[in-house]
């Protein structure tokens, strides 16, 4: 039986893939300390999206909530659940998470970011995951009450509201993005402060992230989305082939890509949501780890939004991305020319033996008049 799990609930970009990568490249070093990531970060994802039931998961997985809590259950000491996706999940749903893991001593851990930089990164996120919606048309979504998903699925506040109610207040945790430029470990050493993971024990390299694309790039990918139809409707499929050979291979490889933002005209609205954020954490019966104070935007620069670029630019964008995906169409066609060259050499290598060995046999068998 666990004797603790913690479950790392999101928020989406608040250095969850870095605290992930972290995790499962030292999971066999955790494992011997005591601590257990039950499955993979894959069976992670697809336990997220069974427990939600989630539009967009895929009916066929090996790996539901039930399979990783009962993985759960079975490790003698702690446990180690991480996944962003977890906090959007609703009352019940988290609720049979909890009950689905007990008897063990349950810790709920969310993290938060400063709302300048949630909102661009939020939209980016749901265009990354097939919407079409624009980041104009996103923003003012917010401003009149009408992106509820953005609150449910993106701030700190409502995920431990679901979350935190369901177990003790000395064991929900909010963890605050440090700033830009503070060093590069700290978000690792809060999180496994929480966890009890002792200095040292993990091996920490950089940082790797889940770059954001710029304002041209991300445009390119909305209005794919939109042509796309009805073409992969759902995650695995659409992971697999436009984050394969357009996002990953292509749109996050271009250099110098033009960052968007929240335009300067909404800085003091902006300003304001932070500080009722701030206040309402304040408020919460939960434990700090960092700064309230890490959630006020400091730096607010002038910006654009995918909107506002004309087609000369998107033009452009879309003729280099074109260029960058035949270029990763050759490389595919090399690859598999190499493999099934290796493949013939191993046959003909195989056969070859086969001969020298049947030769052998014949050559050395003894003459039956001697």
């Amino acid at each position: 039986m666990a004797r603790r799990v913690y479950l790392h609930i999101g928020a989406p970009k608040t250095g969850s893939t870095y605290v992930q990568n972290v995790l499962w490249t030292n999971r066999s070093a955790l494992r011997d300390a005591g601590f257990l990531l039950p499955g993979s970060a894959v069976a992670h994802d697809q336990a997220m999206a069974d427990l939600r039931a989630a539009s967009w998961r895929d009916a066929e997985v090996y790996w539901t909530w039930d399979r990783l809590a009962a993985e759960a259950r079975g490790w003698p000491g702690d446990v180690i659940i991480s996944n962003e996706g977890l906090g959007a999940a609703t009352d019940a749903q988290a609720a049979r998470a909890v009950l689905s893991l007990e008897p063990a001593e349950i810790h709920v851990i969310a993290a938060g970011r400063d709302l300048w930089r949630t909102f661009p990164s939020f939209w980016q996120q749901s265009v990354r995951a097939r919407s079409g919606w624009r980041f104009e048309g996103f923003l003012r979504a917010v401003e009149e009450g009408r992106a509820d998903a953005f609150w449910t699925n993106h701030t700190a506040p409502h995920m431990l509201r679901r979350w935190g109610g369901l177990v003790p207040a000395e064991r929900r945790y909010l963890v605050t993005v440090p700033p830009a430029g503070a060093p590069h470990d700290l978000l690792w050493h809060r999180f496994a402060g929480i966890m009890g993971i002792p200095d040292g024990l993990c091996e920490l390299a950089e940082p790797t992230s889940n770059p954001s694309l710029g304002a041209a790039e991300i445009e390119l990918l909305r209005r794919v989305n939109l042509a796309l139809g009805d073409s992969y409707p759902l995650r695995t499929p659409y992971q697999r082939v436009v984050h394969r050979h357009l996002v990953n291979a292509v749109l996050k490889r271009r250099v110098d890509g033009l960052r968007f933002g929240v335009g300067l005209d909404r800085a003091e609205w902006v300003r304001d949501l932070a500080e009722q954020q701030i206040k309402e954490l304040r408020d919460y019966p939960c434990r700090i780890v960092g700064d309230l104070d890490e959630l006020r935007p400091t730096t607010m620069r002038p910006s654009i939004g995918p909107d506002e670029l004309d087609d000369g630019q998107l033009l452009q964008a879309a003729i280099e991305t074109i260029v960058g995906m035949l270029g990763h169409a050759e490389s595919l066609t090399q690859r598999t020319a190499d493999r099934d060259h290796g493949t013939v050499l191993s046959r003909l290598k195989t056969r070859a033996a086969g001969g020298v060995r049947r030769h052998l046999r014949l050559t050395t068998r003894p003459d039956p008049e001697s």
